[in-house]
């Protein structure tokens, strides 16, 4: 390529001549040059920045970095709420189950253990192998699981409460209670015997206890009164329905106390001991029945006689052996 310049100044016109590495080189020392030029802004604009930045530039670095902080304890309050309404669900079952074992502790007659005051945790140890800290959704899958568990352990222990109160329940209505406390266990047995009026063989349909007239006559178990009047045989008698064609009949009463359809409960006072009927003292003539069959009664009061201290019972022992 050439180029001719023709000026006054010059006598004759010039040419000059321009080859393509003139180019290159001519492109090349543009290139460095821009290299260079970009080069010492970036390190004048970096060395002097904080002399030339605008307030306005700082504030809004300033509101964005606050508005982050904000968000960012937002949701730590939010994951720590949600932890916390957990941690309080979790404590509340706890505290249900704590009262449940209570219940149930007493139901089985088993001592509850005694809580420990200021003790020191259990020892534990080991080497520390693969640390990992737990995430917010790895801690919140532990605590529903661990939630989980205490919702089965509570409908556990829900159903053996139901069970053990259907169990006690069943035991008031089975007669386990002496009718009589004080009195002589069992003066005359169940079974065959001489009859104290005619002395020929008869059946003795119950136990009697001897006591002195006034003694209170209480209800071996729970159910209700049936028949409170008197009896030409029986004297003042009363019957109780404990369900399951289960009666108890009490006889030969001074004074009766229930009337027929009160219900009672173990261990109430129904009457009094006397001599009234067919009788040849003050005693308590005392029947269990089932399906209107005379039961040994000793098979249920066998119970209630060993709860009796080691003294009464040594006397109910003698006076059944006689």
């Amino acid at each position: 390529m050439q180029i001719i310049l023709v000026s006054d100044r010059l006598t004759t016109a010039k040419a000059i001549t321009i080859r393509p590495w003139h180019l290159a080189g001519a492109l090349f020392a543009f290139t460095v040059l821009v290299f260079m030029l970009a080069s010492a802004f970036s390190f004048i604009t970096l060395k002097h920045a904080s002399e030339w930045r605008l307030p306005v530039i700082d504030e809004l670095i300033t509101a964005a970095r606050n508005e982050e902080i904000q968000r960012s304890e937002q949701f730590v309050r939010e994951n720590l709420n949600t932890m916390a309404v957990k941690l309080g669900q979790m404590q509340a079952q706890l505290i249900q189950l704590d009262t449940l074992g209570t219940r149930l502790a007493k139901l089985a007659g088993v001592k509850a253990p005694e809580p420990v005051v200021n003790s020191a945790p259990p020892g534990r140890g080991g080497p520390l192998i693969n640390e990992n800290t737990l995430s917010a959704d790895e801690l919140e899958a532990q605590m529903k699981h661990f939630s989980d568990l205490l919702a089965q352990q509570d409908d556990y222990l829900g159903v053996i409460e139901s069970e053990l109160l259907l169990d006690q329940a069943t035991l008031s209505l089975v007669p386990s209670t002496l009718p009589v406390n004080g009195g002589t266990w069992n003066a005359s047995g169940f079974g065959w015997r001489i009859d104290p009026f005619n002395g020929s063989r008869a059946m003795h349909e119950g136990v009697d206890f001897v006591a002195e007239v006034g003694t209170p006559i209480i209800a071996a178990a729970a159910g209700v009164v049936t028949t409170a009047s008197f009896h030409p045989q029986y004297g003042n008698m009363v019957e109780i329905d404990h369900g399951r064609d289960l009666v108890t009949r009490y006889a030969h009463a001074s004074k009766l106390l229930v009337a027929p359809g009160t219900l009672v409960r173990r261990g109430q006072k129904i009457a009094e001991v006397g001599s009234t009927g067919r009788s040849t003292g003050p005693h308590l003539h005392f029947e269990v029945r089932v399906k209107d069959v005379a039961q040994n009664p000793n098979r249920f009061l066998e119970l209630a006689r060993k709860a009796l201290p080691a003294n009464a019972r040594q006397a109910s022992a003698d006076s059944h052996a006689h």
